[in-house]
């Protein structure tokens, strides 16, 4: 399997015209997106991806062999070939995709919520290595780009932070990056390479497995446990970021205070910086919790399913619209693919509202509320007792699916919990594999 990873690296010099080159671009894009809505009952006739990118350039673009029926050259004059051929693909895309969703809004016969086409676009220009980006000499936090000077294409050199070229340095040398993509972020300019490897999942049978199970939540980070097939646990640890948890609610209560007194229009920039600092944490608990799984050589870390639809309400409500948990799955998920480990789900339904040891359903304690005490009496964490849940839904899923019907019916009649998944928990697992292991050994 390919993973694609990229890292934006900060353009130091800002005394270049990178602004007049982005907004030539983006003037280009604009013009051959008008172009080729008019002329697309032309164009869609032609069904093979390249040759109608072969036409659509040749309407465009006059040559020795070929004479266009519109006046681009004349309007973008000595515009590099890759930059033009990249503004096409872009025209196009967003021109198919506007033909497209109006097909089906016109299909739908609905009187409202029609598309819009609109020749605006917020392209990003691609710089091709060799005829729009160069190098620098080896060692040095420099390159060489092509740039619209307001006049005419010239070489340009750029200044790169030191920082981010001694990351590419140290965990990328040696690997070909593809071509730069200019990006714009908190108001500078960035240049995003991306790379590709080729990684190998494990492929360890499920009873041999070493699985992290997590549970993402809001009070902890996240509770990470290593299970075996037969529900041996291994490890256990608490992923918490308690300071930035406690900076970003120092910013949100400055945000109150402020609006209270000015409105929230003026609020913006405070806003922005409070996402920044969210975004952080949801990158340093995804790589929390990769790296414990890769050290206790982990073949698969599993996760829940979370799916949060409708209102949310309640006390918390700012809380969990705050909370990342799909962005925290998918960091965590590249992570793990680039170390050759694998990803799976399982239904949230119950994991944290039923104990682990099988006695029922737990009360939580409303002073601390991590904490909930079973049927029994006995007071445990609620999060850890969830973890186990779901490392054990997990194995329990793979144990049964690939038996057969017959085999299947046995342990379930002999272990009836396990026939419904929303309700297993950690103690139907110990008793499957007790009943699994007595069945293989007669």
């Amino acid at each position: 399997m390919q993973t694609v990873s990229s890292y934006g690296v900060e353009i130091r010099k800002q005394n270049i015209p990178i602004r007049q080159t982005l907004e030539i671009y983006r003037q280009a894009v604009s013009y051959l997106t008008e172009i080729y809505e008019q002329v697309w009952a032309e164009l869609k006739m032609i069904p093979e991806a390249k040759k109608r990118f072969n036409a659509a350039e040749h309407l465009i673009h006059t040559t020795k062999k070929n004479h266009a029926r519109f006046d681009f050259d004349i309007r973008f004059p000595k515009m590099p070939s890759y930059l033009r051929r990249a503004a096409i693909q872009h025209a196009l895309g967003s021109v198919s995709s506007y033909e497209s969703r109006m097909e089906q809004w016109e299909a739908a016969g609905e009187l409202s919520g029609k598309p819009n086409f609109t020749c605006e676009n917020h392209a990003m220009p691609v710089f091709y290595r060799d005829v729009m980006y160069r190098e620098g000499t080896e060692g040095k936090d420099e390159a060489y780009l092509k740039l619209y000077d307001g006049h005419d294409w010239r070489w340009f050199r750029v200044c790169l932070s030191h920082t981010d070229m001694e990351y590419l340095r140290r965990n990328w040398y040696g690997k070909k990056a593809s071509a730069p993509t200019l990006e714009k972020r908190h108001h500078k300019y960035f240049l995003r390479f991306s790379y590709t490897e080729e990684v190998m999942f494990t492929k360890t049978p499920v009873k041999e497995q070493i699985i992290c199970s997590v549970d993402l939540g809001i009070n902890t980070d996240a509770v990470c446990t290593i299970m075996r097939a037969d529900g041996t646990v291994l490890g256990r640890k608490f992923i918490d970021f308690p300071s930035e948890k406690d900076r970003m609610y120092r910013t949100l209560g400055r945000i109150r205070r402020f609006q209270r007194e000015h409105g929230s229009a003026q609020a913006g920039d405070r806003w922005a910086y409070t996402r920044r600092l969210n975004i952080e944490l949801s990158r340093k608990i995804a790589g929390a919790v990769a790296e414990y799984a890769w050290e206790n050589h982990a073949d698969v870390i599993v996760f829940e399913y979370l799916e949060m639809n409708g209102k949310i309400s309640g006390s918390k409500r700012q809380k969990l619209q705050l909370w990342r948990k799909r962005d925290i799955q998918k960091r965590c998920e590249h992570q793990a693919h680039r170390k050759g480990m694998r990803i799976s789900r399982i239904c949230a339904w119950n994991t944290s509202r039923l104990a682990y040891d099988g006695s029922g359903i737990v009360l939580r304690d409303w002073r601390k509320h991590s904490l909930c005490a079973f049927q029994t009496g006995k007071r445990y964490n609620c999060d850890l007792s969830a973890s186990y849940n779901i490392g054990a839904r997990y194995f329990i899923r793979e144990l049964l699916k690939p038996l057969p019907a017959t085999e299947r019916s046995l342990l379930e009649a002999k272990v009836p919990a396990v026939k419904r998944r929303t309700s297993c928990v950690y103690a139907d697992l110990r008793e499957l594999s007790s009943e699994m292991g007595l069945l293989m050994a007669a």
